[in-house]
């Protein structure tokens, strides 16, 4: 089976981990990751990575993402969604007009505290789990950025769909809790579907289901090329003398390729077979060269 992408529409009820478990017998590999967690309770687009693509999961922490979720005002909880347990409770609900607008002032850079019902660490110990042992620890604020947020009302007076996009690190549980805390009658998320990650999109995603249901060559036709994920890097093509010695790890200078590229940059690097290597510009004592940082082919 070769290496690549799959794009899988996870269902509710399942936790990331079951996904990768399950592309791992499918697949064939024990080299299976992917490269955002979804709670049991959200569906939506899993990126999951097969083989040697495993490798780009350290790489893959930056791209925006799209949600749709539904807002439930009235009722604050400990998990800030609908699955936990309930604080405090308010039957005074806001005007539609009042919500689209409180909503509104969350989009652009924001400050959002995380939830402690989350994978983020704490000296090794997973901010749930301390949680669950009734442990809460100051958290320092992060920069988030909200590109987008349209808040549709629904049949329910309390309830109202919100379509996000954002960058990465954003809560979506966190968002509902402080838009609902905004409108001083409490929130939280009861729904969530993650509808795009990058360029990759949920149109082009399947489910566990319908993978199981293919054959081994439909499954594996399905992957994405390696390279699809660094579609925001400049594609750099080597000539055989240059892509030689890049493919063993020797730097290649900008000027003896004719280009200028900002230091830290990272490249799709390729040599007449196509794709092989993730590339960075550094410094160098004789000026500045990409240096290949990841490969992803065998030789």
């Amino acid at each position: 089976m070769r290496d690549g992408v799959v794009l899988i529409d996870k269902g509710e009820g399942m936790t990331s981990f079951d996904v990768v478990g399950k592309i791992r017998r499918l697949y064939g590999t024990k080299q299976v990751g992917h490269t955002g967690t979804l709670d049991p309770m959200a569906t939506g687009l899993l990126t999951v990575l097969v083989g040697r693509a495993v490798k780009a999961s350290e790489y893959l922490t930056e791209h925006d993402k799209t949600y749709i979720a539904t807002l439930k005002l009235g009722i604050t909880t400990d998990t800030e969604d609908i699955s936990g347990r309930i604080l405090t409770e308010c039957y005074d609900i806001p005007d539609p007009e009042k919500v689209k607008k409180t909503c509104e002032s969350f989009v652009g850079n924001i400050k959002q505290i995380p939830p402690m019902y989350s994978a983020l660490k704490r000296d090794g110990k997973k901010l749930c789990d301390l949680a669950r042992e009734g442990i809460e620890i100051e958290r320092e604020a992060r920069d988030i950025t909200v590109y987008s947020l349209a808040c549709r009302e629904t049949d329910k007076k309390d309830e109202y769909t919100l379509e996000v996009a954002c960058s990465k690190g954003t809560y979506i549980r966190t968002l509902c809790a402080d838009i609902g805390k905004a409108l001083g009658c409490g929130g939280v998320m009861a729904a969530l579907r993650r509808t795009s990650v990058g360029e990759f999109s949920i149109e082009n995603a399947v489910t566990l289901t319908e993978l199981e249901s293919m054959t081994e060559s439909e499954r594996e036709a399905l992957l994405l090329d390696t390279e699809s994920l660094f579609f925001e890097h400049k594609k750099v093509v080597l000539p055989d003398f240059f892509a030689r010695l890049c493919n063993s790890g020797c730097e290649i200078y900008l000027k003896k390729l004719g280009i200028d590229l900002p230091v830290g940059e990272k490249v799709r690097l390729y040599d007449k077979d196509g794709f092989f290597s993730l590339g960075e510009v550094r410094e160098f004592d004789n000026g500045q060269a990409v240096k290949p940082i990841k490969k992803f082919r065998i030789e």
